[in-house]
């Protein structure tokens, strides 16, 4: 099936790499939660959000791990032996739920300063009311957390892109390389999981999504890693989301 051929009810976005660039993600976003999670952790301490968090944080496999690499480790989980471990977890680009979480809390008051604004590429917004106009749901499928994804496009580069999407979605309902995450999605959005098309540039993420009947196109945008001849040949690849403007619902056609 070709671009101009498809048709669909829902598109599901992934966010980095597919709307937003790597760079922003990685040089931008993770660099302000990694400066700034000891103080957000300091003033925020006694609050129920944050205990939960350190409570959930504690319970990750890594979090044993990375005790056993310091040497003066304390007894007791205090700030500092928290703030550390979000550190390690971001610079190893862990995917750890309750990290996406306080992730995003961070962002909030950055994006809330004005410190920060969500990239998203400039054929993302054009595409976004294309596919509104034509009747199509969008909804959002990234490891960041739902807040962080909330943030990146209401607080975006064009302005406030969150009443175009209906739906997020997070590791909450499973890794992003796990069919059965897909599953999930298309019953909590009560569609055909044929009906959706789902856009990543991970080919892992786009395998699952197929396993479970969705439909998946590749994005190969600047930064993104580089495709394997195979891969290119198993899934239809495009450069950005012009070719994907004149989206339409599907007709349904009358019985015979």
């Amino acid at each position: 099936m070709t671009t101009s051929e498809r048709v669909a009810k829902v598109v599901l976005v992934d966010i980095e790499g597919t709307t937003t660039s790597i760079s922003f993600v990685h040089d931008v976003l993770f660099p302000y939660a990694r400066a700034n999670v000891e103080r957000f952790l300091r003033e925020s301490w006694v609050g129920d959000n944050t205990k939960q968090i350190v409570q959930d944080l504690q319970q990750v496999p890594e979090f044993s791990e990375y005790r056993a690499l310091l040497s003066d480790a304390p007894a007791e989980v205090d700030v500092e032996l928290i703030s550390g471990f979000v550190r390690y977890l971001i610079d190893q680009d862990l995917k750890v739920t309750p990290m996406k979480t306080l992730q995003g809390l961070i962002w909030a008051e950055g994006y809330a300063s004005g410190e920060l604004k969500g990239h998203v590429y400039e054929d993302v917004p054009g595409a976004f009311q294309a596919w509104r106009d034509a009747g199509l749901q969008i909804a959002v499928y990234s490891s960041g957390s739902v807040a962080a994804q909330k943030l990146i496009f209401g607080y975006s580069t064009a302005g406030n892109l969150q009443p175009h999407l209906s739906a997020h979605f997070d590791t909450h309902v499973g890794h992003k390389q796990e069919k059965q995450s897909y599953d999930t999605i298309a019953k909590l959005l009560k569609e055909d999981p044929h009906q959706i098309l789902f856009l990543t540039d991970i080919p892992g993420e786009a395998a699952a999504a197929r396993s479970a009947g969705l439909q998946a196109i590749i994005l190969q945008r600047p930064g993104n890693a580089a495709l394997t001849d195979d891969q290119k040949l198993s899934y239809e690849v495009i450069p950005d989301f012009k070719p994907l403007q004149n989206l339409k619902l599907p007709t349904n056609k009358p019985q015979a």
